[in-house]
């Protein structure tokens, strides 16, 4: 439920910012209010507290964004709590720097080796994912994680390349079982 709220809030958002040719300056008070909230955790206790009316709830908000954000980020951010969704907003802004990014064709990976990668190896992921994808960036964040042993796993959204020795091993695995297993029963019915 809480995707289906990110999604619809989130794309309703976005299409504001496409509809008024403001993609770069939303995004940029988005990212401001997002760092304001997650520095005052205090006020999400204030929108979601049940006994604070709404109506004060919505004035918290004009108190505290009108005048340094856009009305149009201060009125979505009073139907996002008018709606009582005020808990799903980090999902809803999430969402929206996830489409923006796509819109602008701006990748994000997460690529996993068993080893720190250095510079020169960095750049190669790089230039490969760019000439295999349709993006004309990438925002690569890189992990170390030794039980891989070797090879790279790289995620890119809900797409996953895994090259890894410990994969590999796995599947071999796998496969070496199946023969096995495959093998017993021809046995079986052998005799």
């Amino acid at each position: 439920m809480a995707k289906l709220v990110s999604k619809t809030y989130g794309d309703a958002l976005f299409e504001l910012a496409v509809e008024e040719n403001r993609i770069d300056s939303l995004t940029e008070e988005i990212e401001a209010v997002k760092a304001i909230l997650d520095e005052n955790k205090d006020f999400e206790k204030i929108m979601v507290h049940p006994e604070i009316p709404q109506e004060q709830k919505l004035s918290v908000i004009d108190e505290v964004f009108k005048g340094r954000v856009s009305d149009a980020l201060t009125g979505f951010l009073r139907i996002v709590a008018a709606k009582g969704r005020y808990k799903e907003l980090p999902g809803i802004f999430a969402y929206y720097i996830a489409r923006v990014k796509e819109y602008k064709r701006i990748g994000i990976a997460e690529v996993t080796s068993a080893v720190p990668l250095n510079g020169a190896q960095k750049q190669k992921i790089e230039k490969r994912l760019l000439d295999t994808t349709r993006y004309e960036t990438m925002e690569i964040e890189y992990k170390v994680d030794a039980s891989k042993i070797g090879g790279l796993l790289i995620r890119i959204g809900d797409r996953v390349v895994d090259s890894t020795i410990s994969s590999r091993l796995a599947a071999l695995t796998s496969s070496l079982q199946k023969i096995s297993l495959e093998s017993e029963k021809e046995g079986v019915q052998a005799s």
